[in-house]
């Protein structure tokens, strides 16, 4: 979706300022509310991309305004209360109020372990890969208005395939509740100048990660 989130190449908020000696968390309930996340996906309560898509979805005066945490809170807030997993007025006064259905799976001591550690979105190939490594190949211009990981900065443009990544989950697609439906991913590399104008450095040039279907051939 074309959201405030989609902030690359977009001018007017100044260069990123890295903090020195940045602490991992800044405050207890940083690290907590890390822990709710993964403790969600750990259940099942929805997929990376589907939290990926909540975070999105926050207004951009909330999205910009908050902390990197804080859009993590939101979102858990969010997608607990949507999923019917606690109630708004729960949340607020801190403890159950209503009955309810528990998860069908719940996380044990025994599990937290595996809640550190992602595993393979790597899938088998139902085709073989459209594109080959040297190929010129165009990033469509498309607008969903759901989740996609193709930066807007990138639709239209040509570049070249630099290398095939293997046939992985399509987060388009698990974002919204459509199953897998694997694609082959491809390393694909643009000039600067071909993505931001004349006024770019010409010895620069950007790398992204695209799906098949974010692509189309630009062989002359």
């Amino acid at each position: 979706m074309d959201g405030i989130h989609d902030m690359g190449g977009m001018h007017g908020f100044g260069k990123v300022e890295p903090e020195s000696n940045e602490p991992v968390f800044h405050a207890s309930w940083e690290g907590r509310c890390l822990a709710l996340n993964r403790a969600m996906g750990a259940i099942g309560a929805w997929t990376i991309d589907e939290g990926r898509a909540g975070i999105e979805q926050l207004p951009p005066e909330v999205y910009l305004a908050a902390s990197y945490y804080g859009k993590w809170a939101l979102r858990l807030h969010n997608m607990v209360v949507a999923r019917g997993l606690a109630g708004a007025d729960e949340l607020a006064a801190g403890h159950k109020l209503h009955e309810s259905e528990p998860p069908a799976r719940r996380l044990a001591v025994a599990d937290v372990p595996r809640t550190l550690n992602r595993g393979s979105f790597e899938r088998s190939a139902a085709t073989p890969a459209r594109f080959a490594v040297g190929d010129r190949v165009r990033a469509k211009n498309m607008h969903p208005p759901t989740h996609t990981r193709l930066p807007r900065y990138a639709r239209g443009h040509v570049g070249i395939v630099e290398a095939i990544r293997g046939c992985h989950v399509f987060p388009d697609s698990t974002a919204v509740g459509g199953g897998e439906d694997p694609q082959w991913l491809y390393t694909v590399v643009f000039a600067a100048r071909e993505l931001f104008g004349a006024a770019a450095d010409p010895t620069l040039k950007v790398s992204i990660e695209a799906f098949e279907p974010y692509l189309e051939s630009a062989q002359p």
